[in-house]
Parts: structure tokens; sequence; C-alpha cells
């Protein structure tokens, strides 16, 4: 799966990265999401899921490769 980001909804919380930090991370700029790793499968999708069901802004998804 890969992991689709929209950074003009994102609020900085900072949920995906306490909930996966090899995956996401936050910009110095403006605390926004960033992607590390974009395409994601076996346990590591599972932890990407749980992301994106905790983000508050609905800012993360997955689409099928």
């Amino acid at each position: 799966m890969r992991v689709v980001t929209d950074t003009a909804r994102c609020v900085g919380s900072g949920q995906c990265v306490l909930t996966d930090p090899a995956v996401f991370d936050q910009s110095d700029e403006d605390g926004t999401v960033l992607v590390l790793v974009e395409h994601v499968e076996g346990e590591r999708l599972a932890a990407v899921e749980e992301a994106v069901e905790m983000c508050p802004s609905q800012a993360i998804s997955l689409e099928d490769d």
C-alpha cells in the first residue's frame, strides 16, 4: 500500500509520528506530516492503518500500489 498525505489538511498534532516514527515525521517549518516511507506492507501496514485512524484531520490515507 502507498501512504498518501494531504499537508493542507494536516494540523500538526503528531499522532502519526507517535504511532510509527519510522514512517512519519513532522516538518521543521510548520509541523505538518512528512512521509519517510511511501510504500508499506505487513506489520508496518498495521501501524500505518492505526495512524490513519488516529489522525484528527484525516490527512493520511492509504492507496493500493
